[in-house]
């Protein structure tokens, strides 16, 4: 080939049109009467276009409402009860922000101001945040407390926070004792705030169910944010109305705070813990020594005792859990109950009125689940033999070794968490 024929053969491919661009990527989705076109772009990132929605107006608001303060995925993405624990807290949040425009109003009217509701509001957030300090740092010991029986501390907290605008609301009544007043009100409500705070993790975690706690967290900050600002627009209209004067705010406080108690108290009745704790722990082994049967997390909440959380339970053996070692034996005894149970993380002594149960530094819940049973063994067949405490106690761990295996796998398989006993005193002993 000569260079004359290679000139014209290049000249050829220069003249040729381009090749055509490729086809574009993209394919079409229906779901529940919503067409989605999804196409790749050239720089590789994929685009997703509403096609056709043929959904009404009104399930188009709902679904957008549940995307924006509703996990992903809602409802399978959470355990059970998390649509009424959402639907008290939020009458919880509007009745607590309402509450509080009107007890800061009242405030200030002690001082010998004559604020707007507008003011009122400001202010609030002024006195409620600069006393969380204060609150931290008396709550900092009580963490472990808090822990072991969360629902009850969140009960507790809200109590506390209503009394704290309580005192807020009648300070009028005595302005001379403003600021005694108004400094007990408002260290009452940090205490509140600090203790809300504590056991939000906890209980967030209990509806968690595929390791989606931190859009639970968001989502369910977000819906009790809009339900703040809701309840703060209440309070501002209630200031300017019926609560203007100290007569309608003594009517209207005590029923906003008996409304937000109550709404407190359901929200965490709906709560399905599945940690073990004395309480929780007592229940299922009662349950268990009675019938052969343990219940979920979600069906036991609504037997729970949250105003005392301690009592003894008789068919559990009327254990008490977390005593100081040197109150509940003494030194001469000690070789003798650990020698009971060499293997044991756990040290058991049958009193008189109930038998209280030490662990170990390291026990976990399984530990304290075996002691529990040993227990309770022992307290029925002193119940229906007349038998010796020793005796019972022999028969009562060769009967737990019995029945471990299986109870352990069917209270695992319920959703019970059994790696950790969260006894809430944090006293135990190391050998």
């Amino acid at each position: 080939m000569n260079l004359l024929e290679i000139f014209k053969m290049q000249t050829k491919k220069s003249n040729d049109p381009p090749p055509p661009p490729p086809l574009p990527v993209y394919w079409i989705e229906t779901s529940d009467s919503v067409s989605h076109h999804f196409q790749f772009e050239p720089d590789g990132q994929l685009s997703v276009k509403i096609v056709d929605d043929m959904r009404p107006a009104s399930r188009r608001m709902v679904e957008s409402f549940l995307n924006k303060f509703f996990p992903s995925g809602y409802p399978y993405s959470v355990h059970e009860g998390y649509l009424r624990y959402t639907q008290f807290r939020t009458l919880q949040h509007f009745s607590s922000a309402t509450l509080s425009v009107l007890s800061t109003q009242s405030l200030l009217f002690a001082a010998g101001l004559r604020p707007t509701p507008a003011q009122a509001t400001a202010v609030s957030w002024i006195l409620k945040d600069g006393m969380q300090h204060v609150g931290k740092l008396i709550c900092s010991n009580l963490g472990a407390r808090m822990d072991s029986e969360p629902k009850s501390w969140r009960i507790l907290a809200d109590v506390l926070y209503d009394v704290g605008t309580g005192l807020e609301v009648i300070s009028p009544l005595c302005p001379h004792l403003f600021l005694e007043m108004a400094g007990l009100g408002n260290f009452a409500k940090g205490m509140a705030v600090v203790a809300a705070r504590a056991t939000r993790l906890p209980i967030y975690s209990s509806f968690a169910k595929e390791g989606n706690l931190s859009d639970l967290f968001a989502k369910g900050e977000a819906i009790s944010t809009l339900f703040n600002v809701l309840g703060i627009g209440a309070g501002i209209q209630l200031a300017s109305t019926v609560c203007s004067s100290m007569q309608g705010k003594m009517v209207v406080a005590p029923l906003l705070s008996l409304f937000h108690i109550y709404c407190v108290k359901e929200e965490m009745r709906a709560t399905p813990v599945n940690t073990l704790n004395p309480q929780r722990t007592a229940m299922i082994v009662a349950e268990f020594v009675k019938s052969s049967r343990i219940s979920s997390p979600a069906n036991l909440r609504y037997k729970e005792d949250l105003l005392f959380p301690g009592r003894l339970i008789e068919e559990a053996g009327s254990v008490k859990v977390g005593r100081p070692l040197h109150k509940v034996v003494k030194p001469s005894e000690l070789d003798r109950l650990r020698e009971k149970f060499p293997e044991e993380k756990f040290i058991l002594n049958r009193g008189t009125k109930w038998t209280d149960m030490i662990l170990e530094h390291y026990a976990t819940g399984e530990d304290a689940l075996r002691g529990w049973l040993v227990a309770a063994y022992a307290a029925e067949i002193e119940k229906s033999f007349h038998k010796p405490s020793e005796n019972a106690l022999e028969e009562a761990y060769e009967k737990m070794n019995n029945v471990f295996s299986p109870f352990l796998s069917e209270l695992q398989a319920k959703g019970w968490h059994t790696d950790r006993f969260l006894d809430g005193t944090g006293c135990r002993f190391a050998l």
